[in-house]
């Protein structure tokens, strides 16, 4: 079987008219890959758009402000993606005069890419020959030449590395990458893949060994771990108090609500305040419970009450809070569970 030959035809017949595939610019390259990195193309395209629009070259990301940065990001998940992003946009500027450099070693030293980032930029960028392995990487390859080894263990990443070492078209590395991804994510599909209608179906180890759903392997399951927070929405008619979130836990440097964690859901806020929170309690205070929202995230599954707390007026704040006009909160770069509660009650 000419496994390149088969899957650059199937390529040039079936690929998708997408922005990033018709650039060798390196900048825009990596945005795009960045962008979809746990993330659809449907749902990445119009954020990439976005930054392009935004911020057209690299000094332009550079010297943006992490607020804004972050801003535009919303909605897309996995945060740490748009601070390594902007992190290394300035990490470009100041070392290396706003250019990539053009080694696979110094760009997988840049904060935010690793192996198959790094791939990317330097195969699409400059068909330099080394293969790119995403999850559907993993998924081609072990469905068709059914490759049993775990894709999370180190001696699988190596089997598997090899295997793509040894089919990578050299020559044509760059549609070669592209449309080892592109048949992973159209054709074959994690669940419901097109077996039917398959260029590989007569090879494929997983179609004559019914392992469709089983291939690839895993060896560790995701621990998925239940936290409940209870957010303290204190406002008035002008103000509103939120704050920025600073600690090395979920969505850091975006914006919420003072919170306090319990280790279960409450009924009633009372028993949780702490005393010097005590003036939210005054007689005048409009007290209200939101139902809970429950917001999945890869490892965490968040449970999220919102207690508004309705005042005349703000005159004291909550420490590491800070006040805000009520009708900016919309400027504040927020986490989705955070900007679903705002659309719907405030």
């Amino acid at each position: 079987m000419d496994f390149s030959s088969i899957l650059i035809q199937w390529y040039h017949q079936n690929k998708r008219d997408l922005p990033w595939r018709t650039t060798k610019n390196p900048y825009h390259i990596w945005l795009s890959e960045i962008i979809l990195q746990q993330t659809r193309v449907e749902q990445g395209l119009s954020y990439y758009l976005k930054f392009i629009e935004h911020y057209p070259t690299v000094n332009d990301l550079a010297n943006a402000n992490q607020d804004e940065v972050l801003k535009l990001w919303q909605g897309l998940g996995y945060y740490s993606r748009a601070r390594n992003l902007h992190f290394t946009a300035k990490q470009l500027v100041a070392d290396f005069n706003s250019e990539f450099p053009q080694t696979y070693k110094k760009i997988k030293n840049l904060k935010g890419i690793g192996d198959y980032t790094a791939a990317a930029i330097l195969s699409f960028s400059h068909n330099q020959p080394y293969p790119v392995i995403d999850g559907n990487v993993y998924r081609v390859l072990a469905r068709i030449f059914g490759v049993t080894e775990f894709i999370d263990t180190l001696k699988g990443k190596k089997v598997f590395a090899k295997l793509a070492e040894e089919l990578l078209d050299k020559k044509n590395a760059a549609t070669y990458n592209q449309a080892i991804m592109e048949f992973g994510a159209i054709q074959c599909k994690p669940k419901l893949p097109l077996c039917k209608e398959c260029c590989f179906q007569q090879y494929c180890y997983a179609f004559k060994h019914n392992e469709i759903n089983n291939l690839p392997k895993k060896e560790k399951q995701t621990k998925q771990r239940n936290r409940y927070f209870n957010y303290l929405v204190v406002s008035d008619n002008i103000n509103i108090l939120i704050q920025k979130r600073n600690n090395k836990d979920i969505w850091n440097g975006l914006f919420d609500f003072p919170i306090i964690e319990t280790n279960e859901s409450i009924t009633n806020i009372d028993n949780i305040l702490p005393n010097e929170l005590n003036w939210l309690l005054d007689k005048s205070t409009k007290l209200s419970q939101s139902n809970e929202f429950v917001h999945q995230l890869s490892h965490q599954k968040i449970h999220a009450t919102f207690w508004l707390f309705k005042v005349d007026k703000i005159k004291k704040t909550i420490p590491n809070s800070i006040k805000i006009k009520y009708s900016d909160i919309h400027q504040y770069p927020v986490a989705k569970l955070i900007e679903n509660y705002i659309k719907s009650f405030l």
